[in-house]
């Protein structure tokens, strides 16, 4: 099961006809995925003062249906593979039961700097479980 989080659109995501702005679904996005680390005890502040940060290297959208002012959204995140240093994450966005936007997003972690180093073991090990727990439910 994906990990969601609820958004709501507002004015300021929308263009002068009441539609999401293209790059406002990345900013969707990048909030589920924020909290997603949250829930495994990581917050982006806490990451950055221990010399850890999380930088999406490619984005792969698809913009099935637009999204609209006062819509009540879902988005998700779902782990697809993890490495030492990166992972692939899928997400969506839904309204109700309907693919606003799917992506898939490579994320890798660097230090403050920009040089690769390792996910932090623990979360290493509560994302890598999350993902073995994802493939058994298959």
């Amino acid at each position: 099961m994906p990990f969601r989080w609820p958004l709501r659109v507002y004015i300021e995501d929308t263009d002068a006809g009441g539609i999401v702005f293209y790059a406002n679904y990345l900013r969707f996005m990048e909030r589920a995925r924020s909290e997603w680390l949250r829930g495994f005890g990581y917050d982006q502040e806490t990451l950055r003062q221990s010399d850890i940060l999380f930088v999406v290297t490619e984005v792969n959208i698809r913009y099935r249906q637009p999204a609209r002012l006062d819509d009540e959204l879902m988005a998700t995140v779902s782990i697809q593979r993890l490495r030492k240093a990166s992972m692939i994450i899928s997400q969506q966005l839904l309204r109700g039961s309907d693919v606003l936007t799917d992506a898939q997003v490579t994320i890798a972690c660097t230090d403050t700097a920009g040089k690769p180093r390792s996910i932090p073991p623990q979360l290493f090990d509560a994302v890598n479980a999350t993902l073995a727990a994802a493939n058994t439910e298959e």
